[in-house]
């Protein structure tokens, strides 16, 4: 294998776009590590946290968001447009990238169109459906499209022909043995080993619903008991817990760490976001969906497959309540070998190779 020496990647806005592509990142540096990587970013998006911090090489460049209709806009979108691909476009000579990997974002664009007008090679990974509008621009420059999940293909006339090579993870995730590092991190929350645990997360930045439906139904998830892992999530205000509960409800406002979530639960309740479906699948963990109800309803088609895979149960936002947990939950969260055969129907549809079939595609556009 001839060792690549110079990569792009763009990605940005929010974790859907950075995690894939810090996960690519750790692949690409695995099997070349004289590697030249070199991450694209928008000011204000998440990147600014999470990429140096992994440390790996940003350079941000002004980032625009697309107009989806005909308005001021749109009239000012060439000159904007122009600026970011001419700052993107200094960036690939400067690097001398031999291909960029776009994960979506608006800072992606301004990377195809640089690498597009150097006939660079292109690829774009892609995990929702439809594709987001950064990487459907993408699209019209290259033939090389990689996607995370199989529903995509069938769901996406623009998708039809892409590669299903799955979502690049962390090897933390990965390579992780649940069952080793449960004692760890039951330990660590100060969770009862002889309890089953609820692990509640709406992601990075949280989700309102999901956090004050399940801390209303606290003392009936008590009673019952069941213990409560809760990330409240970045951006979302603290709730109300009572503190008279016969069993352990944490709440943690953010968590780093999420291998040490996963190996803590029996059970989840998430978003269907397609970071979170990868890692659930991914590590055979049982799951309660509850797609985020304001977009054009990717997550619900993320999560509906493992659904009906056996994998997991889907709920609506509005149907979240008190009441919905202590019928569905509770009975579900104290039936271990209901747990057990979900878990194993999950497994079934996850992969953990994402990063490695992404790589290869990667080498082929190169022609490596």
């Amino acid at each position: 294998m001839v060792p690549l020496r110079s990569v792009v990647l763009a990605g940005g806005g929010t974790g859907g776009h950075i995690y894939p592509l810090l996960a690519f990142a750790d692949a690409l540096r695995r099997h070349f590590p004289q590697i030249r990587i070199t991450t694209l970013g928008s000011p204000k998006g998440m990147e600014n946290q999470l990429i140096p911090a992994a440390g790996y090489d940003l350079r941000v460049i002004p980032a625009f968001q697309l107009p989806r209709s005909l308005n001021l806009d749109l009239l000012r979108t060439p000159d904007r447009m122009y600026k970011s691909t001419h700052a993107a476009g200094e960036i690939l000579d400067e690097v001398q990238a031999e291909v960029v990997v776009g994960f979506g974002g608006y800072v992606s664009v301004p990377a195809y169109l640089a690498a597009w007008r150097r006939e660079l090679p292109i690829v774009v990974h892609e995990v929702n459906v439809p594709p987001g509008v950064a990487n459907r621009m993408g699209m019209k420059f290259t033939k090389r499209v990689a996607v995370g999940f199989p529903h995509q293909l069938e769901q996406a006339e623009s998708l039809r022909n892409a590669r299903l090579v799955g979502v690049p993870l962390r090897t933390g995730i990965t390579q992780m043995d649940r069952a080793a590092l449960r004692p760890q991190a039951l330990y660590h929350f100060g969770l009862r080993p002889d309890l089953p645990v609820l692990f509640v997360s709406g992601g990075s930045s949280g989700a309102r619903t999901i956090n004050l439906a399940v801390a209303a139904a606290a003392k009936r998830l008590a009673h019952a008991g069941i213990q409560v892992l809760h990330v409240q999530g970045g951006r979302n205000d603290p709730f109300d817990v009572p503190n008279d509960l016969p069993v352990p409800y944490v709440v943690v406002p953010y968590l780093s760490d999420m291998q040490l979530g996963y190996a803590a639960a029996d059970l989840m309740l998430c978003r269907g976001g397609a970071i979170t479906v990868a890692e659930t699948t991914a590590l055979g963990m049982p799951a309660i969906y509850v797609p985020y109800p304001f977009s054009n309803q990717e997550q619900r088609r993320n999560a509906l497959p493992v659904v009906e895979a056996g994998g997991g149960l889907l709920v609506d936002n509005s149907e979240l309540t008190p009441d919905w947990i202590e019928r569905n939950i509770i009975p579900l969260a104290r039936d271990r070998q209901r747990l057990a055969g979900m878990g194993h129907a999950a497994a079934q549809y996850g992969r953990r190779d994402g990063d490695e079939q992404l790589l290869r595609f990667v080498l082929e556009a190169v022609g490596r």
